[in-house]
């Protein structure tokens, strides 16, 4: 069984967001980018199904600008077989991303796909359910836990609701998204990041995958949040319930 995973370039989590001066969106010359920490997660996964002998290849996806080959490296140097990249320049909105993976997965025809839940540049959370609706395939998403079933063509998905765990059991081929208690990546070791610069890396285009990119959304302006307003300190109990009472918001 093939497994296809997602590996998305965004700005590094410890990097301070800097919105551009005309508010088009964030400054990204220049900063540190790195693979999406969910990711990663969602890779180490599909290593650990793999190492586990349910899987017979593990290939890795990225779409966007020239630069995201970085990233594909990264997930290539982490144990991922083989990448593929579809380049294309502006922003990909998830349905544009849904539809690009769809049409990979009629090409390379895997048997589970693995995203990370949501990407910390935009925190959409919906393309990994965008793509399982687009190929009619069972989804299961926020997985905590995976325990693939190789001979009944299962896998069962532990997902955290508000009311504790839920359990999903899932036909073959399906889609997973994962959350942050799944698993704790692997670093890449230098000898791995050598022979990743060998790994095959497949590159398309969306006009060779006859998907069109153009979105119906549109970002009017990008603003950063309001600066918290300084706390004031009390001198008694009595004083801090005071306010509490009468100066605190309800929201």
């Amino acid at each position: 069984m093939k497994i296809m995973v997602a590996v998305k370039r965004v700005i590094d989590y410890a990097v301070k967001i800097r919105v551009k001066a005309d508010k088009s969106g964030v400054e990204t010359q220049n900063v540190k980018m790195s693979m999406n920490p969910f990711c990663e997660i969602a890779l180490e996964e599909a290593l650990r199904i793999k190492e586990a002998g349910l899987a017979s290849e593990v290939v890795a996806v990225t779409m966007g600008p020239k630069q995201s080959i970085d990233t594909l490296r990264t997930g290539l140097a982490m144990g991922a077989d083989r990448g593929i990249h579809v380049e294309a320049t502006g922003d990909l909105f998830p349905l544009a991303v849904a539809k690009l993976f769809k049409a990979l997965v009629e090409i390379e025809k895997p048997g589970l796909i693995i995203l990370g839940k949501q990407a910390i540049d935009n925190d959409c959370n919906q393309t990994g359910q965008m793509v399982a609706g687009l190929l009619g395939w069972p989804q299961g998403t926020f997985a905590s836990k995976v325990v693939l079933d190789k001979e009944k063509q299962e896998v069962m998905v532990d997902r955290e609701v508000d009311g504790g765990l839920e359990t999903l059991c899932l036909n073959l081929p399906a889609v997973i998204t994962t959350d942050l208690r799944l698993n704790q990546p692997r670093y890449a070791t230098l000898p791995n990041i050598m022979k990743a610069k060998s790994k095959p890396v497949k590159k398309y285009t969306p006009e060779e995958l006859n998907v069109a990119t153009n979105s119906d959304l549109e970002v009017v302006e990008v603003t950063e949040p309001p600066k918290r307003k300084a706390g004031v300190l009390v001198s008694s109990v009595d004083e801090l319930i005071d306010k509490l009472k009468n100066e605190a918001h309800v929201i």
